[in-house]
């Protein structure tokens, strides 16, 4: 099994700065590409940022130039730094991640239990 355990969230001002971390865990053997996802209430789950293994980006455009997404792959973990925030951003946002336990089967998806933010005056 894998687990994935976001950390990070909270409540910021408008304007200011969090950064989240996802850390993934138990029998791994390469994950893939991993990102970052948001929902906030009423609305539906939506891609905020994701990155391959090597390093390449997809953000969304309500986030361009304000978040930025990295990973460390040999601490199996990905990161979003988040500037500027706006009272918009605010939702739980979840880590999700492509896994492969074992090289003679498919990958897998997976998701953490989510961390809320909250941008807010």
């Amino acid at each position: 099994q894998v687990q994935l355990v976001e950390s990070g969230g909270g409540l910021v001002q408008p304007g200011g700065s969090l950064r989240l971390s996802c850390a993934a865990s138990g029998s791994i053997f390469r994950i893939n590409a991993m990102g970052w996802y948001r929902q906030a209430p009423g609305k539906q789950r939506e891609l905020v940022v994701g990155i391959t293994r090597g390093g390449s980006t997809n953000y969304a455009d309500s986030v361009k130039g304000r978040f930025t997404i990295s990973r460390d792959n040999a601490k199996n973990t990905v990161y979003l730094q988040m500037n500027s925030l706006k009272p918009e951003d605010t939702a739980v946002y979840y880590c999700n991640a492509g896994v492969i336990t074992n090289p003679f089967l498919p990958e897998h998806e997976y998701w953490g239990q989510g961390t809320q933010v909250t941008v807010s005056s």
